[in-house]
């Protein structure tokens, strides 16, 4: 598929020495419509776990194509443990590690995956991308509104 630019894989983030990490590649339609089709999505609702999953594939194109229009080196992965704690994005040599959840309201629930990433990596920037709308930071870890996030990536970059 990837041959035929369908689609494309982010391999998983897998340098460390604490945990035991899953090590395959998550697999992204060029586009969601098309995920969206070959699933029989006709509707997308939030709060359903089709409408995250769509959320995220969103985030996940855009950091991609943000990477490879700004020329930026870095690779783009993600970090999954096998205990279930996981991080969608890992930009770079664990310079920024993001969190995408489609809910209006950031809980600590939605936290731990990033926490968990944080002691295995305490230098990263941490961010979560929501529905929240108010931006703000939580400890280390920094919540920001979907769209401010667009922008920001654009304007300024991670």
């Amino acid at each position: 598929m990837k041959d035929n630019l369908l689609g494309f894989r982010v391999p998983a983030y897998t340098k460390t020495m604490k945990r035991r990490l899953v090590q395959a590649p998550r697999f992204y339609y060029f586009d969601i419509g098309v995920a969206n089709h070959l699933l029989h999505r006709k509707e997308l609702v939030r709060g359903t776990a089709e409408y995250g999953h769509a959320f995220e594939h969103l985030v996940i194109q855009e950091l991609r194509v943000w990477l490879s229009y700004k020329e930026i080196t870095e690779e783009l992965s993600y970090w999954r443990a096998y205990t279930g704690q996981e991080v969608d994005a890992v930009i770079g040599d664990a310079r920024v590690a993001i969190e995408i959840k489609s809910v209006e309201e950031v809980l600590p629930r939605h936290l731990k995956g990033l926490k968990t990433f944080a002691s295995d990596y305490p230098e990263s920037k941490l961010l979560i991308v929501s529905l929240d709308p108010i931006n703000r930071k939580t400890g280390d870890i920094e919540c920001v509104y979907i769209l401010d996030f667009f922008k920001r990536l654009w304007s300024e970059g991670i």
